[in-house]
């Protein structure tokens, strides 16, 4: 459904909530002494939506007077509420809600990472974001004994000091791909396409690609990287099957992801990597990506995740095998009630990416890619620029994400309690949970 790319200005009430927000202790240092922006946000990431993101990021609590579950874009998960129990029959909102998941459902020998959290990192290589930015993702990824992905851009050396929660991607360009790293992944993730960008490959820029990039990635300084598309070795289920058997030799413990675009048949890819040894499949829709994304491609090409979920968790079901796989899902979930629609649809669980760069101070200015200069984001989070990166100090972007998360698992549990239910994965597929939203009153 088109959308528009105009920013959504906020108006006179919004400004006194951010004011009074900001005076109760939320961080205002992208805007100076308490200085809103003219403009910020748009349809999907509402001004609101941005600054109920860092509330939660300061505080670790939902705030009270902003908008923190839905944005303005007329469609997806916008459209999309819970049918909610009568107050009466509500449960109590305690710890003793269950929001964990397995990752491993496949009854094999290897480990079983179960994260208190249907959440984990989705993966922003080196190069389109900083180092200072990975080490604060995986670093959170410790602390909630989850995990984050770096992305197609290699595995920088900071990143082992947390290895346990780190996932290696290999990808079409096999950037940075060393035995080393997936030797110390407990899950290793083939990226055969992503949502943002689906049949182009990945996209990295020259004036972002300099010296310290170029040598993770095998690569010439200042020259532009683009992947290819697809695997020129995958071609078949068989193919696809060689790859795991690679990866499976290298390190026999390591989980197998899957992370593939939403085609037409992507209930179809995904019964192929379940039989060719995958332990989760992760679904990358539209409307996700950066602002180094394509417009067109993101919003045009591939299904969006609201649609391919239920698609391939009912024919994860018709094959018999959905209880064998862990379906995760991503591309535009921005909220905890977008984490609860996507289970309800057929997720086991989701991957963030641009939630936790909104968290960590993101204005959503889509400078992602920087320009001719290649500085790149001006908060220091899509940048490798050694002056623009300082911006993101460790502690306190660890701080933020902690925060962040905890607000996030009260919210999902607040939402499962209403719904009267003690256990996330009882929510899996719990369509009849859910009701459409017209968009007349």
């Amino acid at each position: 459904m088109a959308m528009s790319k105009d920013p959504v200005k906020p108006s006179e009430a919004l400004l006194k909530k951010t004011t009074d927000l900001m005076h109760d202790g939320m961080d205002a240092r992208a805007f100076g002494e308490f200085e809103m922006p003219p403009a910020l946000g748009d349809a999907r990431w509402t001004d609101e939506l941005i600054l109920s993101t860092w509330h939660m990021a300061a505080t670790g609590k939902v705030p009270d007077n902003l908008n923190y579950k839905t944005g303005l874009s007329n469609g997806g998960f916008d459209r999309l509420d819970f049918k909610m129990l009568n107050e009466d029959q509500w449960l109590e909102h305690s710890e003793d809600i269950d929001t964990s998941i397995s990752l491993n459902r496949r009854g094999d020998e290897r480990h079983n990472p179960t994260p208190p959290i249907p959440i984990y990192g989705g993966g922003m290589s080196y190069g389109s974001v900083s180092v200072n930015v990975m080490l604060a993702r995986a670093k959170n990824a410790q602390k909630w004994n989850t995990f984050m992905s770096t992305g197609e851009g290699g595995y920088p050396e900071q990143l082992y000091e947390c290895k346990e929660h780190v996932i290696t991607q290999v990808a079409t360009g096999y950037f940075g791909v060393e035995e080393r790293s997936i030797q110390a992944a407990p899950i290793v993730e083939f990226k055969y396409a992503q949502g943002a960008k689906p049949g182009l490959g990945g996209h990295l820029l020259a004036s972002k690609a300099g010296e310290e990039v170029a040598k993770m990635r095998g690569s010439v300084p200042f020259v532009s990287l683009f992947s290819p598309f697809p695997f020129h070795s995958t071609y078949s289920v068989e193919d696809h099957s060689k790859h795991i058997d690679w990866i499976q030799t290298v390190n026999p413990d390591a989980l197998i992801s899957v992370k593939v675009s939403t085609p037409h048949d992507v209930d179809m890819v995904a019964v192929g990597s379940y039989y060719a040894g995958a332990h989760i499949i992760h679904l990358d829709g539209g409307f996700g990506g950066t602002g180094a994304a394509p417009e067109i491609a993101k919003k045009n090409i591939a299904m969006p995740i609201e649609l391919a979920i239920p698609k391939v968790h009912k024919f994860l079901i018709k094959e018999g095998i959905r209880d064998n796989v862990t379906l995760i899902a991503s591309g535009g979930i921005r909220t905890a009630d977008d984490i609860a629609k996507a289970i309800a649809l057929g997720a086991d669980g989701v991957v963030l990416g641009t939630s936790d760069l909104v968290a960590m101070g993101c204005t959503r200015c889509s400078n992602c890619e920087g320009g001719p200069s290649g500085r790149g984001c001006p908060w220091g989070l899509t940048t490798t620029d050694i002056e623009l990166q300082e911006w993101i100090q460790q502690e306190w972007a660890v701080k933020r994400l902690d925060n962040y998360y905890t607000a996030l698992q009260w919210r999902l549990r607040e939402i499962l309690r209403q719904l009267g239910l003690g256990d996330v994965k009882d929510l899996v597929g719990r369509t009849d949970l859910l009701k459409y939203v017209r968009g007349d009153a």
